[in-house]
């Protein structure tokens, strides 16, 4: 993958550029001019959207210059704006693309698709032009054994070319300036030895710089997994493969929006064997994806594969993986914040198609927020506070465990990237990491994330706890099983503050184990599992906000409340 394409162009602008030569030596504007599908970044200027942009013939009436000034009538073609829809500025934070423009009075008037939806016209001046947006920030941990370093293509929200058009990262000139650290001809940095460098991006007009920090302290992040394991006596539990679960639910994309407007119950047999031990219920359908139509390339499609969700008072974030990136260690994909306080029924899974009114749909895309394409990993470990989204952007194809964990910042209000902090926890040296794939951030300052250790059969549960740019870890507790015999993957892990307790999720199953982070209950302590007949529909990510837990099933994406097992 290059990361130094020089005066490279996506085939988006250079279909602009090509486009803007032939507009500049013909008048006959009759026609949309027609590109690539791309993504649009929207600027902070707001403009009128127009529902069409037509050639209308027009009767005019001319005088002549003679003495006699006669009058005589004309029929011409002039453009004509449609029904004003709305302001560019109810976009700010949306999925914008288009594919086609026209020119009017020498302007381009882009028509625009929002979250998926066709919806009209509107200046090009709307979108950001010529516009480089990175992480003002990034704090790397000292990490000698770090075999790759930190990728300067993550530290990159968006940046666009002289028409508002998203270009692709491997386009954009990296360079790093500094006295210590170099980055290689891949666009890594390397994390091996301490110093600062300023990052340079630079794609046409557009430039933008990064500071870059590799922290002094090269034992941050040794610890002691000394904790012992509470023994847990357990049958053999098994569930099912992810590959199985395809074939039971491909009905569901078959079956229209509207089939799928009610609540989903499920029931859970719990570890006394009590039939109706928890249930879940739906309070909330996902739409189905957030782009138009065609989104073939990876940064223009906003798709409905949710790995993991967090709730914060009334708003839940999303981390919505790119599938073509399922296999790739550095997997992207988008994060998607919703406003929960302007639900309405299950109606927000209609939000791509025409079935809501404009207004409704509008009202909805204003509680909609979709970041730029970023860097995900396992997109499991999800958490926010009241203004940051955090994701552990970890992978379990990693190749080699001793490299740095990434943590990225995201502003609510924006749901841009504005830090990134790379840290290490080792027990006692690099040859036994612990990399994790699942975490709960619960505040500003701290994660508890989970570890399987496979070798030993069992779970660690560690507290990392944030001082500025650094970070230390502690082993808070750990559970003598593998939990599920035949290594399903956890499919989600949160912490519930009301109870103290950690809640796991495998494919159908969900397992209750003390914190004792408040010293009431044994650290590590299997309190109750339950298994959900879910028809073979993947738990995907959990989340808790105070006394409540939710967590997320795939096919069709819906986040559900789980009821009667907190108590």
């Amino acid at each position: 993958m290059r990361r130094f394409a020089l005066g490279m162009m996506t085939s988006a602008a250079l279909m602009a550029g090509l486009a803007s030569q032939v507009q500049a030596s013909s008048k006959d504007y009759s026609k949309s001019t027609k590109t690539d599908l791309v993504t649009k970044i929207m600027g902070n200027k707001s403009y009128q959207v127009y529902s069409s942009l037509r050639l209308e013939e027009v009767t005019k009436k001319v005088k002549t210059k003679t003495k006699e000034k006669k009058k005589y009538t004309v029929k011409k073609k002039e453009w004509k704006f449609g029904k004003k829809l709305t302001v560019s500025a109810d976009f700010r934070y949306a999925h914008v693309q288009s594919k086609s423009y026209k020119v009017k009075d020498g302007k381009r008037y882009y028509y625009i698709y929002v979250n998926g939806r066709p919806v009209g016209y509107v200046n090009e001046k709307a979108f950001a032009l010529s516009k480089a947006n990175v992480v003002s920030q990034v704090s790397l941990v000292n990490n000698q054994y770090d075999s790759v370093g930190f990728n300067a293509e993550d530290a990159i929200n968006y940046v666009t070319d002289q028409h508002g058009s998203l270009v692709d990262n491997d386009s954009v000139e990296i360079s790093c300036k500094s006295a210590k650290l170099n980055i290689s001809d891949t666009g890594y940095v390397s994390s091996r030895k301490a110093g600062t460098a300023v990052l340079t991006f630079k794609y046409g007009k557009a430039k933008a710089t990064s500071k870059l920090t590799v922290r002094g302290d090269a034992k941050e992040g040794i610890s002691s997994a000394g904790v012992t394991p509470v023994k847990t006596d357990l049958p053999k539990i098994e569930t099912w493969s992810a590959r199985d679960r395809a074939s039971s639910h491909k009905h569901w994309a078959t079956k229209s929006a509207r089939d799928r407007a009610s609540s989903h119950k499920y029931w859970a047999t719990n570890m006394s064997g009590n039939a109706k031990g928890a249930d879940i219920e739906t309070i909330f359908y996902h739409p189905a994806v957030l782009s138009a139509p065609g989104s073939s390339n990876l940064e223009a499609k906003v798709s409905s594969a949710v790995q993991g969700i967090d709730f914060y008072d009334n708003d839940l974030v999303t981390s919505n993986l790119d599938l073509g990136q399922a296999d790739n260690w550095e997997a992207r994909g988008h994060m998607v914040y919703y406003n929960m306080r302007k639900v309405k029924e299950y109606n927000w899974q209609l939000i791509p198609s025409k079935m809501l009114s404009f207004n409704t749909w509008l009202s909805y895309i204003k509680n909609i927020k979709v970041s730029p394409y970023m860097k995900l990993g396992h997109g499991q470990s999800v958490g926010s506070t009241k203004k940051y989204v955090y994701v552990l952007a970890n992978w379990n194809r990693s190749n080699n465990w001793s490299n740095s964990q990434e943590l990225i910042r995201v502003k609510k209000s924006t749901m841009e990237i504005d830090k990134i902090w790379t840290f290490k926890v080792w027990n006692g040296s690099a040859k036994y990491p612990r990399i994790f794939l699942n975490a709960d951030v619960i505040d500003d300052n701290t994660l508890l994330a989970l570890f399987h250790n496979a070798y030993k059969h069992r779970y660690e549960y560690w507290k990392i706890s944030r001082s500025g740019d650094s970070f230390k870890a502690k082993e808070v507790g750990a559970t003598g099983s593998d939990l599920i015999s035949n290594s399903a993957e956890v499919q989600g892990f949160v912490w519930n503050s009301a109870y103290d307790v950690y809640y796991i999720a495998f494919n159908d199953y969900l397992f209750k184990i003390g914190a004792g982070l408040d010293g009431k209950t044994d650290a590590g302590k299997l309190l109750n599992y339950y298994k959900f007949d879910t028809g073979r529909r993947e738990f995907e990510g959990l989340s808790s906000y105070g006394p409540e837990l939710y967590l997320n099933l795939n096919h069709p994406t819906e986040t559900l409340k789980v009821n009667h097992i907190t108590k």
